[in-house]
Order: C-alpha cells, then structure tokens, then sequence
C-alpha cells in the first residue's frame, strides 16, 4: 500500500489569507460600528458605516494580498531566472553545489554527487528551485488566490458584526456587538489553530485579545469626538 500524508505547511497561502482577511473583517467593522455608535450617531448612518468599512475593506484586503504577493511572485521568478542562466553557463558547478547541500544534510558525499546528479538529470532547475533557493511548488506565491480568499474571508467576516448591528438597536448595539465579536473572533483563532496544527487556546486568547484592545480605542475616540460635537 502507498502511505500518503497531508501535510499542513500545504495550507499556509491560502489559510494565511483566509485568517488575516477574516480576523481584519470582524475586528475593523466592529471596531467602526462601535466607534460611530459611542458618537451618538443614527442607528441608519451605523450601518451604513459598517456597509462602506465591509466594502471598503474586502477591496482593501484583496488589492494588498494581490500586491503583496505578486511582489514575492516576482522575487520569486527573478531567482530563478538567475539560477537557469547559471545552470546553463555553469552546470558542473551547481551540481557541485547541489551536492555541497545534500552533504549538509548528511549524506554521505558520493551518495550526495549521485543524489545530485540523477536529481539533475531529471530536472536540474525544479532541484535547485526547491533545495537551493527554498521555492516548492506547495507554498509558492499565488496572488490571484490569496487575493481572492483574502477578500471573500474579509467579506463573511464584516458580515458578522454588521448583522448584529442591523438586528440589534439602542444602548444594547455596542455592548451585543462587541460581545459578539469577539466571539466570532475566538472561534476564528481556534478554527484557524485547529487547521494549522497549533494550540486552540492560545489561538483564541491572542485573536480575541487585540480585538478586543481595538475596539475599546475606537470606542474611546468615538466617545471623545461625540461629546464634542
């Protein structure tokens, strides 16, 4: 029987995304929720607030993700550019390199030149892509998907607070909405920890704790700007 394992550095790009985009759709519109509401604004001008943050921030988050790892993308392939026009000017001295990095790793070195060798044979610039430079096709930039997953998890998770927001009115909207928020955002911390193989707990605690800190500054400063006003 083949034994296969699914290994959980394979989910890194897009859970990364999925958790940043998610954890920054809770936290930034109910922080601006909160923030409107301790000015003593409409309960129509808090939600429409909350709609522009949600809208707002899933392009905000899906144009940086793009950006941002279309930068690594790039990184990435001017590498590799580097190391074909090497393998094409100077094989014998990156099989010798190869080699260098397999004893390294405890080979043996006649077992590390046969190693690089055949490796070489096969694909000399997927070899050196993957144990020279430390580019594997399991965790190499995607910026289309961090883009994308970045601004549907923004979007679901603006959602959360700005539903509460519609559905609760009054002087019990801030106290509901932060409340459960910061559930929401517990459960994402855990959620997230669980997948990637970490401790549920501490993914919680430090999720639910700088959500939380959020939300009380613009609490605060919406309080400060309301009384003056």
């Amino acid at each position: 029987m083949v034994h296969s394992e699914i290994h959980r550095s394979q989910r890194v790009g897009w859970l990364r995304a999925a958790v940043l985009g998610a954890n920054d759709g809770i936290v930034s519109t109910a922080s601006l929720i909160i923030g409107v509401a301790a000015a003593s604004t409409s309960h129509d001008g808090i939600l429409l607030a909350g709609a522009a943050g949600l809208v707002a921030g899933a392009m905000s988050m899906a144009a940086g993700e793009y950006v941002s790892v279309s930068s690594q993308l790039d990184t990435e392939n001017a590498d590799l550019a580097i190391e074909k026009k090497s393998l094409e000017q100077n094989f014998e001295s990156e099989k010798e390199e190869l080699a260098k990095i397999y004893e390294r790793r405890g080979l043996k070195p006649t077992l590390a030149e046969q190693v690089a060798e055949e490796l070489m044979s096969y694909d000399a610039l997927g070899a050196h892509a993957r144990d020279d430079i430390g580019i594997s096709q399991s965790v190499n930039a995607q910026p289309i998907q961090a883009a994308f997953s970045s601004a549907a998890a923004f979007t679901l998770g603006a959602a959360l607070p700005l539903a509460v927001a519609w559905l609760v009115h009054g002087e019990q909207l801030i106290p509901a909405v932060a409340a459960l928020s910061l559930l929401f955002l517990a459960a994402l911390g855990a959620t997230a920890a669980r997948v990637g193989g970490a401790s549920i707990t501490v993914g919680a605690i430090r999720v639910t704790f700088w959500g939380a800190l959020a939300m009380v500054l613009t609490a605060v400063v919406g309080r400060i700007f309301g009384v003056v006003a």
